[in-house]
């Protein structure tokens, strides 16, 4: 391809149905329905072309993934072809028949989400009482021969219980746990002045984080994902904008990164009416910012260009409403006051007055069922 760059991972979104209701989720505001969904042989083709690409790794999400009865097949051909295979699910509607079958298919791996330590905390952030499922689905996992992989969104509302996170994944047998500052796009956008945390909240989680680091460092991999908007530049977007991965979003719609949906002023093509490796390489989406040159001062003159790219274009677009400005993060942005403004109001005093968190919280009510097929 002419020194064009090779994708590495595949997220295979291959549904927004999904059983939760979280106040971050970054599915896109407007899901896609049952109906709109790719048939197995599409995906089929979708998987075969992301390996024709240099796709080593499929992640397969959602939504819950496991309401595809197909799911099986996508596993068995991603093992045909070499490829590497990750389950990303919520863990509700796992059974130790579906685990074993889908690791007869090929799977190689499972990540579970949590909401926090308790079923109370699964309630408050997912309106979902089954936190007993996701204590099965664990057990599942390590049962079926699978290393168990976990992942908890951190925010204001559960940051201060990191400890008791922490010992609870300890306790499922996680053997790698991902703490994920919350990105504010798309639903957590919404609730951003309740999600946000303090300084001193996150001060406190990173000494957390680095002491329990040490000391499970022999028995669990802990990953911190940074809270950008606490720091002085912005994160990588995704290694660079369309550099090292790929999204393919339910309806077939191609992404360079999971969020890129909400972008609305930018046209992505779908693999319904292009081949996978049109739209990596010669799509106008995929292409707009590709490399530096696309880039505006202060990014076009900033030492920093090569590693952080600008940062995040779909934060860029969702704090400013264009995709090609600097990402507000950074303190050379001429939009940081935007972050900064955030920053302020989420290190007042609480203003809520009587009301409770609950009762602020707005919550994401998929239109689409979340029953098997």
């Amino acid at each position: 391809m002419n020194g064009m760059p090779q994708p590495y991972g595949l997220l295979a979104e291959v549904t927004h149905q999904c059983p939760l209701h979280c106040v971050y989720c970054s599915n896109p505001v407007e899901l896609r329905g049952r109906q709109d969904e790719l048939g197995t042989d599409d995906w089929v083709r979708v998987i075969r072309a992301a390996a024709a690409l240099g796709v080593v790794q499929v992640h397969f999400s959602g939504g819950e993934p496991l309401v595809r009865g197909d799911l099986e097949t996508l596993i068995a051909e991603c093992r045909g072809l070499g490829l590497y295979t990750n389950l990303i699910t919520s863990g509700l509607g796992l059974t130790e028949a579906r685990a074993h079958s889908l690791v007869a298919a090929g799977l190689n791996s499972a990540q579970l989400s949590i909401q926090g330590d308790a079923a109370e905390s699964t309630n408050l952030v997912a309106a979902s009482k089954r936190f007993d499922k996701k204590e099965a689905a664990a057990r599942i996992i390590r049962d079926a021969g699978l290393p168990l992989n976990m992942n908890v969104v951190l925010h204001r509302v559960n940051l201060d219980r990191l400890d008791a996170i922490i010992d609870v994944c300890v306790s499922w047998g996680a053997e790698r746990l991902e703490l994920a500052n919350a990105q504010y796009y798309g639903w957590a956008l919404r609730n951003r002045e309740l999600l946000m945390p303090t300084k001193a909240q996150l001060d406190e989680a990173v000494s957390v984080y680095e002491r329990r680091k040490a000391e499970l460092a022999e028995r669990m991999e802990l990953l911190w994902i940074l809270p950008d908007y606490y720091e002085p530049y912005p994160k990588p977007c995704m290694g660079g904008w369309a550099q090292t991965a790929l999204t393919v979003a339910p309806d077939g719609v191609v992404y360079p990164c999971p969020v890129a949906a909400e972008i609305t002023t930018m046209e992505f093509a779908s693999v319904r009416d292009h081949d996978l490796e049109w739209i990596w390489s010669k799509s106008a989406a995929f292409e707009a910012f590709r490399g530096t040159a696309w880039m505006p001062d202060p990014c076009r003159s900033c030492p920093r260009k090569e590693m952080d790219f600008g940062g995040c274009r779909c934060q860029a677009f969702a704090l400013t409403g264009d995709a090609a400005r600097t990402d507000p993060v950074c303190m050379h942005s001429p939009d940081h006051h935007l972050v900064q403004d955030a920053l302020d109001r989420a290190n007042q005093e609480d203003t809520a007055g009587g009301e409770t968190i609950r009762e602020r919280l707005v919550y994401r009510r998929p239109t689409v069922s979340a029953r098997g097929r």
